[in-house]
Order: C-alpha cells, then structure tokens, then sequence
C-alpha cells in the first residue's frame, strides 16, 4: 500500500513538536511521508536533529498562503493535514483583532486543500473559549458564544471549515499541559510556570472562581492519532466535532494544588482570589470545563486524570 503523505501545519509549536516526536519515535514514518510547516525560518536545529531526516519541513504564511504550492511541488498533495497553528494567547488576539482573525481562521489552507483532486482529511485545533462560560461541562452541541476575541477567531475558524470541508475533525481542546519540548517554546508552560512560582517559597494568587478541564499533551496527540488510524481503516469521509480535555474540572487555586501535592510544597503558598480581582486585558470565560464522553465513546481515547498528567510532566522534567 502507498505511503499516506501527512502534513503537519504549525510543527514548530509546543502540540506540533509533540506530534513530530511521536511520529518519529513511533516508527510512523515508516507508515507514512511526514512533512510540516513553520512560519519563522529556519526551523529549530533542536527540533531537527531529534526527528526523523525523511521529514520535510516547509515555510509557510497561513496568513497568505505563501509557500503551499511549494509542498504541493515538492512533497505531493497531502492525504491529511492536522492544524495547530493558531494566535492562542487572548491577550494578544485582543489586541490585535484583525491578525487574530487572519492567522485563525484558515481560509488559505482550505481553499489549497480545495483544490487537491482526492479530498484530504483536515484535524483542525479548537479551543475551549468557543463556550461563554456560565455553566459546567458543555456538550459539543451546546451553542458557541465566546466572551473574547480568541473565542470568536475560533468559531469563525470552526464555522469557515464547516462550510468550505466536506471531511474534517475538529477539536476544541482546554489547556494543554505537559513536558517542555525538544526545542523549548517560548510561552509559558503553566505546570512548570506553578512549579517555579511556588519553589520560591512566596505566597502567589490563584484564581478558584475560573474552571477548566486541562488536558494533557500525549493524551492529545493519542486522539489525533486515534483520528488518523480511523480515517486510514474507514476511508470515509468524516464530518466530526469533539470536546478535548482531561476528565478533572479544576480552577486554577486546584490546579496549583495538585502541583504542590505531587512537589510537597506548602499549600499555605497558595493564596485563592477571584479572577474579577485582576484586569488581564481581555475578557475570560469563568467556568468552560467540557464534557468529553462522545470522545470516550467514539475514539475510545480515556485521557489521563490532572494529578497523573502532573506526575509524569515533573518526572520528564526533573530527567532532562
């Protein structure tokens, strides 16, 4: 059977290069041609030198579309592309709307993928902060009604793909935890951002009235390659929706408490206020913990509880 070509876009990012190590440390490249994409040039030596030399990379500008035809030249037409590129911090996208807009909903990438004689599958990153925020464990059915610009870029993204695809997945996934990566990401990571806050030993403030159901870096990568291995089996076309998170509904105060468990810190460091009390420059949903029992179901994925995902995240950490 021919090799199915697999484009990464956004490889150089803290999902993507999680992805790009599972695809070369798995021996799936032996399954299938892996390309990715990255907007900075050149990409990280780190991340280089850790995969598997049969990976091509490619600059590309989602933005415009530049440098898609050349993977189309040079790699082939992809028989599926996983999207993790993404403006994701809010503050930013609040901002700056207009480029939030522009990089989140992947209008270049779709009408590309468009044009390509056999359709590709398309696994497209969604967030959590499509939900408003007043209630506990939406469903993938309940309505969208983002309280911030994230948010919105994320439904347009959602609703541009629904209308332009004809076979997609889509994944709206909470916070994504775990370890560092080969070639370490410039955002802050928020286990090891709690790890070193509390280490100090000074008392720190913690939301406890901000609720979300964060999911660990693996688990994802196992759901995207749950999707990837049905798809291949099926040879179906696919038109799905799925909440992505861990199965904790955790504010911000037990999130932290858990790392100081794990650690033995003192959890007197931890001081619970209201998210209400501090001015982040952008609206934030209080409470977008998701229910995740049609992922179970469907893909048969159970993804790891807060406290485990922590555990493994410092015992990876404490060894590099």
């Amino acid at each position: 059977m021919e090799k199915k070509k697999i484009l990464l876009v956004g490889g150089t990012g803290y999902l993507g290069q999680h992805l790009l190590q599972e695809f070369s440390q798995s021996h799936s490249n032996t399954q299938y041609n892996i390309a990715f994409t990255h907007h900075s040039s050149p990409p990280p030596q780190l991340l280089l030198n850790s995969i598997s030399p049969t990976f091509l990379a490619f600059q590309v500008d989602l933005q415009t579309g530049h440098g898609l035809d050349t993977i189309s030249n040079n790699f082939g037409q992809p028989d599926l592309i996983v999207n993790c590129a993404a403006q994701s911090v809010p503050r930013v996208c609040e901002m700056d709307p207009s480029t939030a807009m522009a990089t989140n909903v992947p209008c270049s990438l779709v009408k590309w993928l468009a044009s390509f004689q056999e359709p590709a599958l398309l696994i497209h990153l969604s967030t959590d902060q499509v939900y408003e925020g007043l209630k506990s464990f939406y469903k993938e059915d309940d309505e969208t009604v983002p309280v911030n610009v994230y948010g919105k870029s994320k439904v347009a993204a959602e609703q541009f793909i629904v209308s332009n695809c004809t076979n997609f997945a889509i994944l709206r996934s909470s916070i994504i935890y775990g370890p560092q990566t080969v070639s370490p990401v410039t955002k802050s990571l928020p286990i090891q951002w709690i790890d070193g806050v509390l280490s100090k030993g000074v008392k720190v403030d913690f939301f406890y009235d901000e609720f979300r159901c964060p999911v660990y870096v693996k688990d994802v990568v196992a759901i995207i390659l749950a999707l990837i291995k049905m798809w291949i089996l099926d040879g179906k076309q696919m038109q799905l929706l799925y909440n992505v998170c861990g199965p904790d509904r955790l504010s911000r105060a037990q999130m932290a408490e858990a790392v100081a468990s794990v650690r033995g810190y003192n959890t007197s460091l931890i001081n619970p206020v209201s998210a209400s009390s501090v001015n982040r420059g952008v609206q934030s949903p209080s409470d977008i913990s998701m229910d995740i029992s049609r992922l179970v179901q469907q893909l048969g994925v159970a993804p790891i509880s807060y406290k485990g995902g922590v555990k493994l995240t410092l015992e990876i950490e404490d060894g590099l």
